[in-house]
């Protein structure tokens, strides 16, 4: 054989070397995938495969409904809840609600304890009285005391009034609690929305990834594209099963969560009905900083307290005043009885309540002081919150009337490019990308806006759910799109 005739065997040799070799990478890659990669995805979220060659007005781009609010991953469940009923079963069941009610019944049983009057004291004294002179007769010589205490009308309502100072601070401190813990819900709540929504649209995405692994590998087979197509696709697919993976189990930790936060009476197999699109109303700023002083529970607690601190100033002044009590006794003699009365009174000479009123004063100026600081730090949290609010918001309305769409338009052009052969898998892998990175930027912003507006509402105290003296929610805008 002349020299150099065999080049074109070596060469074809090769490439069939390098295909099989570059066909057994991308085998061993599917084969490696998980098992939980091969799961249907629903009919409705799918995208009809387009065969290479096919027109461009004949079949509708692969995610013409990525624009869309996306529709939420559910699965079947013994119960579904809406958020009203997930407030008011937290409300009920949630054993820290339990414990701030006990709270308020101990405050309520200090009332009584305020209002009670002092007991009596009885004393019993028994001894035999000894003549030692003629005349003088021996014999039994008990004695008999009786003792009650008064109380200056002022005092007595001096401490009436501060048990219901207390009392008042305690409800506010369970109100509280009840904002909190329907805040903790109701993020919860749009923490599995959130979820459960970006799980639907990695399903989305495993089935667009699956329909590309197949149009490439056609284009492969037929000799129109290179197999770096392929081995590309295959990537991207293997990618896009481990985004459902994560997706799935971030799923099952928000329920956990959200299980935690309403109680153990929640069934631990559920759904949730909701979307993350319908976002509470917000007021204008000046008004919500006047019903932050007007209906904040935390405000409202230390302004209780502080008045209770005032009127322990006075009560331990009035102590000040000497203790009265009326005294009966009544002594039996064998040949007479002696029967006294008078009055029993503790003079304050060497005690003058120096220090008790000294440290009512501070406790009082430090209530004073936590007050005035708590109602600043207040109005920043809700300045932030507000901005918070009108930066999601402006996130939100910017992603869904023109990033995601103008997004799903440049999807639209690189699939029609790849499918007569103008453009590569690497432009419609990156359009697709690009379509994907702005739809799961707008279900973040949508969730911030959610959260913004839950940090309003907690700042107000609104309690949606709670079973009396709470303040309304907000009510509930339409949707944004």
């Amino acid at each position: 054989m002349p020299e150099g005739a065999g080049q074109p065997y070596r060469l074809i040799l090769s490439d069939m070397q390098t295909k099989n070799t570059l066909t057994w990478v991308a085998s061993l890659s599917l084969l490696a995938a998980p098992a939980w990669a091969a799961q249907p995805v629903p009919v409705s979220s799918a995208a009809s495969p387009a065969k290479p060659g096919a027109s461009a007005t004949s079949s509708q781009p692969a995610l013409t409904l990525a624009a869309r609010p996306m529709p939420r991953a559910t699965t079947p469940a013994a119960e579904t809840f809406e958020l009203q009923q997930l407030l008011e079963l937290a409300q009920t069941t949630n054993k820290g609600v339990e414990a701030a009610q006990a709270n308020v019944d101990a405050a309520t049983a200090a009332i009584t304890t305020a209002r009670a009057y002092p007991n009596p004291q009885v004393e019993v004294m028994y001894g035999r009285l000894h003549g030692k002179e003629a005349g003088v007769p021996s014999g039994n010589a008990p004695s008999y005391a009786f003792v009650q205490k008064f109380d200056y009308p002022n005092q007595r309502s001096l401490r009436e009034r501060m048990a219901g100072r207390g009392l008042e601070a305690t409800a506010a401190q369970r109100q509280t609690f009840r904002a909190e813990l329907a805040s903790r819900v109701k993020t919860a709540y749009f923490q599995v929305l959130r979820r459960e929504t970006e799980l639907a649209a990695a399903r989305e995405d495993l089935n667009l990834m699956r329909q590309i692994q197949e149009r490439a590998k056609v284009r492969v087979d037929v000799g129109e594209a290179p197999r770096y197509e392929l081995i590309k696709a295959d990537t991207e697919l293997l990618a896009a099963q481990k985004t459902l993976q994560t997706a799935e189990l971030r799923v099952a930790q928000a329920k956990n969560s959200l299980r935690q936060q309403v109680g153990g009476s929640m069934p631990a197999d559920f759904a949730l009905q909701g979307s993350l699109s319908n976002t509470p109303a917000v007021p204008d700023l000046a008004v919500l900083r006047d019903t932050l002083q007007a209906n904040n529970a935390e405000l409202a607690q230390r302004r209780s307290e502080l008045e209770r601190a005032q009127l322990g100033v006075d009560y331990q002044r009035s102590l000040r005043w000497p203790e009265v009590a009326v005294r009966a006794v009544t002594d039996r003699q064998p040949d007479n009885n002696v029967n006294q009365i008078g009055l029993v009174m503790t003079i304050p000479l060497w005690d003058r309540r120096s220090g008790p009123v000294g440290e009512a004063t501070a406790q009082a100026t430090q209530a004073r002081t936590a007050l005035e600081a708590r109602e600043f730090e207040l109005t920043q949290e809700l300045s932030n919150a507000y901005q918070q609010y009108e930066i999601t918001q402006a996130q939100v309305t910017a992603l869904e009337s023109g990033i995601v769409r103008e997004a799903e338009s440049a999807l639209g052009v690189a699939e029609a490019a790849y499918r007569f052969g103008e453009r590569g898998i690497l432009d419609y892998l990156d359009a697709q990308r690009v379509l994907r990175n702005a739809r799961n930027e707008l279900i973040t912003a949508q969730y911030e806006l959610q959260v913004a507006a839950i940090q309003i509402e907690k700042l107000m105290s609104a309690t949606p759910g709670a079973p009396t003296g709470a303040a309304p929610s907000m009510p509930v805008s339409p949707n944004l799109n």
